[in-house]
């Protein structure tokens, strides 16, 4: 017999509209015969008495099957901290705006628990970057990261003076509000901000991206997944007694502060953060979490950028479709004559990767 499946809520209980929904949630997979667990931090809140409750911890998505985050990417970078040590994916309900990280709205909510309990869904691993920091060669804190760690000046008024390197050695110093050291993940968020690139998120890469640095040199890097990313906190030591103190943020929720000579390094974390994509439900495939061979998970990456910026998208035919013209008609398009043989649904994946960050 199978033990029973459980599966982790985590909710932004500040707003309304994620509680009514996490209710919603608990209920349905309670009636599907699935065992609910929230955090105690949480429950008085959700009043929800069918779900098991546990202590806020590195434990808590313990034997769990995943964990379902209600909220924006937030809510979902909390999550993270829960699903990563679990080793559990970890699936997102976008209560925000257009997120990179969540896989369903509200709107679909009923389907996306129905594939949740039939388990049609892919598990996807994301990169992480693990995070040291020593001063004067003592190792003073370690912590992990999803999206990026950044070190920023403690003081508005005063500029950071840093210097980065790559691999051990020293790539350049700048005057600046900070840099950001983003996983493919985090390109869109932080790194994207402060005018790093886009990086899709099947890309096996670390970014280094200035922050307002003031210097000849000051473009955004983006370096093999092996290499180790620097930063070193210039001082009074080195003369420059009228620069800020600097802190350390890890996704905008775990701070550290940093005294003149502190040394921060970044490098692949040991440990990715699993996101669970919820299938097309045109697809058909076993449960369990395994699809079949190029099961369509989405909505594409693609599609994300376009909702997320407003992108102009006019003009754009595809594969078998048709242009809308000014004038309100519709242009024919001839699809290219196939070179290499395969079937068209082979063709069509090829055109349309799966992932978001």
């Amino acid at each position: 017999m199978n033990p029973k499946r459980t599966v982790l809520v985590a909710v932004h209980t500040g707003r309304p509209a994620g509680v009514s929904v996490a209710r919603l949630v608990v209920a349905m997979l309670t009636r599907a015969g699935l065992t609910a667990r929230v955090l105690e931090s949480e429950a008085a809140d959700l009043s929800v008495e069918t779900a098991e409750t546990v202590p806020v911890s590195s434990q808590a998505a313990s034997d769990t099957e995943m964990v379902l985050a209600i909220g924006g990417d937030g809510t979902l970078l909390r999550a993270a901290e829960l699903s990563r040590p679990a080793r559990v994916p970890l699936l997102g309900i976008n209560l925000g705006h257009v997120g990179f990280l969540a896989e369903a709205d509200p709107e679909n909510l009923s389907e996306a628990v129905d594939q949740v309990v039939d388990g049609k869904y892919l598990v996807e691993e994301r990169m992480t970057v693990d995070v040291t920091v020593r001063t004067n060669g003592d190792l003073t804190a370690t912590t992990w990261a999803l999206n990026e760690a950044s070190v920023e000046k403690s003081q508005r008024e005063r500029m950071l003076d840093l210097v980065v390197g790559v691999d051990g050695r020293p790539l350049s110093r700048w005057g600046c509000d900070g840099v950001v050291f983003a996983t493919p993940t985090g390109s869109t968020a932080y790194a994207f901000s402060a005018g790093g690139p886009v990086v899709w998120p099947e890309v096996e890469a670390l970014l280094l991206v200035p922050i307002s640095a003031h210097a000849l040199f000051a473009r955004p890097v983006v370096v093999s997944p092996r290499s180790v990313l620097a930063a070193e906190v210039i001082g009074p030591a080195s003369g420059q007694g009228d620069t800020s103190r600097a802190v350390l943020w890890c996704d905008g929720r775990r701070m550290f502060e940093l005294d003149p000579g502190a040394r921060v390094e970044v490098r692949r974390g040991s440990e990715p953060v699993l996101l669970a994509r919820l299938q097309s439900a045109r697809v058909g495939t076993g449960a369990g979490g395994a699809g079949g061979e190029g099961a369509e998970i989405g909505p594409p990456f693609t599609d994300r950028l376009v909702a997320k910026f407003g992108l102009p998208v006019a003009g754009w035919r595809g594969r078998g479709g048709r242009r809308h013209m000014p004038d309100g008609g519709m242009a024919e398009r001839h699809a290219p004559m196939a070179v290499h043989q395969g079937t068209e649904a082979a063709s069509q994946r090829d055109e349309e990767p799966g992932g978001d960050a």
